[in-house]
């Protein structure tokens, strides 16, 4: 006999606002670096203060001393013939200079460097850095954001004071060519020539680019392109230790394709610039990611009018449960199948700071059990950060957990903790199910979702698939609120039928 269906998970969305390795995957945790680096600053200014004030010592030893020996040299005998410049001379040599000594030998870095080296430990690292950079290929995908406007921070056409330089994009090229994804090396390389091209200096030179650019072209298959690059870097860096090689074979695999073509010459190459559409972006793992990314853009299915007929609104009291009576929650269907519910105003600002506080010592990278082995690992397709808080911890979780229980009519009591994510760069939780015998409330700020991820019956509803879009700009903190099916046999009892 099967236990009774799971009976919802609550999600809060607390906000959505414009090191240990994995720190990308949290926004919330990556604000502390912004107050590290400032205070690295304030050290650096004052490293700087130590400098120049040291340098002005020296300067002045300097000109006093220039001064002296002008004067001593010019008749060396007469000088000293003077018993007071004698003395001096001696005292000089034998006191003052090792003075001079040890002022120029003193390291007014000391305080910089170990400032800076007690906070080494919470710096990122290099997955950092890589995550941080596959996350702006995510987003680009998502939304289809072309590389020129994410580099110069424009995005869907609000234009923000965050911009890429040359480098940042052939870094952002290199990473994609690293983890062989040439789709993302050729947008990314091919934005760092077009600002070159223009006239932006840069540390990497022209040759680099060119050269990770055409092999990247090559592999798309767009060997025409790859020539014409190829020869462009043959050009400029005649002696490139890779680019004849590569001219040739490129010329030779270009004139095998045109023989088995039937083909004297090859078409003339395109004369438009390498965009977001130039060529067509790899398959990947999940089927339905056109899908995903178009429900991301919010380009999904539209509810019909018929349908939206029956979609109402009103004020839940839950069968006229105590703490409703006087404040009741107002409740609106936000979907009609699956039955998707949303509240507003669930939690005050108050209690959405108060939730946040308590959760962010705490946030740690959100695991998915794989399928094959059972165990907790952490995803790609799953870029959060997580922390779960009990009731006893503060009245305001136990608050929370009693509004739940109030308004979704089920009992918490076998329910899990609370679950609080902060999503990072480019954030995400691509499509899934939350049932394994459990269902899940989701919200997102100020409102709050609910549904069932089981039927009556046991079975899971394939329906209720969802997923976190990957955040564009800002920073997402959302609450979790699992109940399992445990405890709600009189409350939303078993049935056969797989119709809620």
């Amino acid at each position: 006999m099967r236990g009774c269906p799971p009976a919802a998970v609550l999600v809060l969305c607390g906000l959505c606002w414009a090191a240990n390795a994995e720190i990308f995957t949290s926004i919330g945790q990556m604000t502390d670096l912004i107050y590290t680096e400032k205070e690295l600053v304030q050290s650096l200014k004052e490293y700087i203060r130590a400098e120049e004030s040291k340098l002005a010592a020296v300067k002045s030893w300097a000109k006093k001393l220039d001064v002296l020996t002008r004067a001593s040299t010019s008749d060396p005998e007469g000088f000293l013939a003077h018993p007071v410049n004698a003395y001096k001379l001696m005292k000089r040599l034998n006191t003052e200079w090792s003075e001079l000594e040890s002022l120029v030998l003193q390291d007014p870095s000391d305080g910089f460097i170990s400032n800076i080296s007690a906070h080494r430990q919470y710096f990122p690292d290099e997955e950092d850095e890589k995550g941080a950079a596959k996350a702006l290929m995510r987003l680009q995908d998502t939304y289809q954001l072309d590389s020129e406007s994410f580099a110069k921070g424009n995005l869907h056409g609000v234009r923000y004071n965050a911009e890429l330089t040359v480098d940042d994009c052939f870094d952002m090229g290199k990473t994609a060519y690293n983890e062989v994804d040439y789709y993302h090396s050729v947008l990314w390389m091919q934005q760092a020539l077009k600002q070159m091209d223009a006239g932006e200096e840069a540390v990497v030179s022209k040759a680099d680019v060119l050269d990770y650019l055409s092999y990247s072209v090559y592999q798309m298959g767009d060997l025409p392109r790859a020539i014409e690059l190829t020869r462009r870097l043959v050009a400029i860096d005649p002696g490139h230790q890779r680019a004849g090689g590569n001219l040739r074979y490129f010329e030779k695999l270009l004139s095998a394709e045109l023989t088995e073509k039937d083909q004297s010459q090859q078409e003339p190459m395109s004369e438009q610039p390498i965009t977001l559409g130039t060529y067509k972006r790899p398959r990947d793992y999940l089927p339905e990611r056109e899908t995903y990314e178009a429900l991301c853009r919010g380009e999904g299915v539209k509810m019909t009018i018929k349908r939206q007929s029956r979609m109402f609104c009103r004020y839940q009291d839950r069968n006229r449960n105590p703490r409703l009576l006087l404040k009741p929650m107002l409740e609106e269907d936000e979907w009609d199948s699956p039955h998707i519910v949303r509240y507003l105003n669930a939690l005050s600002d108050e209690e959405i700071e108060k939730i946040k506080e308590l959760a962010k010592p705490r946030l740690a990278r959100a695991t998915v059990r794989d399928p094959k082995t059972g165990v907790l690992t952490v995803a790609n397709y799953r870029v959060s950060k997580s922390a779960w808080l009990e009731g006893e911890e503060d009245p305001v979780i136990d608050r929370v957990n009693q509004r739940i229980e109030d308004v979704t009519g089920l009992s918490v009591a076998t329910a899990e903790l609370l679950q609080v994510a902060n999503y990072g760069v480019g954030g995400q939780y691509e499509p899934h199910f939350d049932f394994s015998r459990v269902s899940a409330l989701i919200s997102i700020h100020p409102l709050t979702v609910f549904w069932y991820n089981l039927f009556r019956s046991g079975e899971g509803d394939y329906r209720t698939r969802h997923a976190a879009c990957p955040v564009l700009v800002g920073s997402k903190w959302v609450s979790n609120k699992w109940i399992h099916e445990r405890g709600q046999e009189f409350r939303r009892p078993c049935g056969p039928s797989e119709v809620d």
